[in-house]
């Protein structure tokens, strides 16, 4: 998998970091996230400026929040990975690597909690965690990174004028969301589509499109309406990804008596515990192994997937789905074999490359041809026998749908 991102991820750094070279505190331009959407989730006692996305921004970029001076909240989310780290986990302090993928954080503003497991309810909260974690930017506590910035006197004066009080760590936090408020991505071929432009996907995505609402079961877990327009339902599910790692029993029952937010933190990013997910927050044997629905905005930018890394393209990731996950105690009731076929899954891939918001498009497109190059070597995560029901277990794919106009099927706004 190494090989597939540095071969393939490194010519197009530099595309993408034009694509967002925008003045700090620029929102760009987009008819899908309406003013009213935005408003409705910026929390009221943190309201945006130019000067505090500004701090924000800095922050976010600074390494000295970091115990050695080493990683920043940049080095995780870089602008110009798709504001991911492109490895199958996360790395911190001294090279350390964590248990999770990095989640983009290219509209993180719309989720309604974050990190793979819902471990933090707000970006505010989520971006003063990474510091303090030991693998990751290795600070000891608050009192420390307040400490160390206190003692430069631009930070000094930047919080004073932004909050109208000294330093502090939630209001590092609230910068710092502030400015990942503002890395918004919208407006793809599939929007136009939505809103009736017969000719914004080509006829294999509207092939894509019918399978990813009908025989592909996509829409369960990936749908769409204007107040939630990340193609995602927010919720938890066990697709089977960890299952082949460990015994979930054994695990739950080590994680059952740790409960506080740094512990849960540590559990998920330094232990085996990890495979967990949920359960970790939630304590319900329900969440044992379930993660967070990752939307499908700009998702092509953003490999690998899922939320150990594990799968390297989208290729895999039908795959996977289409076998009905791995199968464990605990796998989610709405996982069942697809019995798709190869072009049904190059359909399915090549819609995903609509969900590409038109600032990337170009990089995008390198990025789907790249994958498509390297899922030409035999996928280990594929399992035709599964996918086509002669394995028991795996449940029973649906009928084929009416494909006779695809372009109907799904909810579009038709004028």
């Amino acid at each position: 998998m190494k090989s597939f991102l540095l071969t393939f991820f490194l010519p197009s750094l530099a595309l993408l970091a034009q694509t967002l070279s925008m003045p700090p505190g620029a929102r760009p331009a987009s008819t899908v996230f309406s003013e009213d959407v935005i408003k409705l989730v910026t929390p009221v006692d943190n309201p945006s400026s130019d000067a505090k996305i500004s701090l924000g921004k800095k922050l976010f970029d600074d390494k000295r929040l970091s115990a050695d001076n080493t990683v920043s909240c940049e080095t995780c989310h870089d602008p110009n990975a798709g504001f991911t780290a492109r490895t199958e986990t996360g790395r911190g302090i001294r090279d350390q690597a964590g248990k999770r993928n990095t989640p983009t954080i290219l509209n993180a503003m719309f989720h309604r909690t974050q990190f793979w497991d819902g471990r933090a309810p707000s970006l505010d909260e989520q971006a003063k965690m990474p510091i303090l974690n030991p693998i990751e930017m290795g600070m000891k506590d608050g009192n420390e990174v307040v400490a160390k910035l206190g003692a430069v006197p631009e930070y000094a004066q930047a919080f004073q004028q932004v909050f109208g009080r000294p330093i502090n760590y939630d209001d590092l936090g609230r910068a710092i969301a502030a400015f990942e408020r503002t890395i918004v991505s919208g407006d793809a071929p599939i929007d136009r589509f939505l809103r009736g432009d017969e000719k914004a996907l080509s006829d294999s995505q509207r092939r894509g499109w019918s399978l990813f609402n009908g025989k592909g079961r996509c829409i369960s877990c990936h749908g769409y309406n204007q107040t939630s327009p990340l193609f995602t339902d927010s919720r938890f599910h066990n697709l089977g990804i960890a299952a082949h790692k460990q015994d979930f029993n054994a695990w739950a029952a080590k994680a059952s008596n740790t409960n506080t937010p740094p512990e849960i933190d540590r559990l998920a990013l330094e232990t085996e515990s990890s495979e967990l997910g949920r359960f970790l927050v939630t304590r319900n044997r329900s969440d044992i192994g379930a993660f967070k629905t990752p939307g499908l905005r700009d998702v092509v930018l953003t490999s690998p997937y899922m939320h150990d890394g594990s799968l390297p393209t989208l290729w895999d990731v039908m795959d996977h789905y289409n076998k009905g996950g791995e199968l464990n105690p605990f796998l989610d009731g709405g996982m069942q074999r697809l019995g798709l076929s190869e072009n049904e899954i190059d359909d399915l891939v090549d819609l995903m490359g609509a969900f590409t918001s038109d600032k990337f498009a170009t990089l995008g497109a390198r990025e789907m041809l790249q994958q498509k190059t390297f899922q030409r070597a035999p996928r280990s995560t594929r399992d035709t026998d599964a996918a086509m029901g002669r394995k028991r277990g795996h449940g029973d794919a649906i009928p084929d749908a009416d494909q006779k106009d695809p372009a109907f099927i799904g909810g579009r706004i038709v004028r």
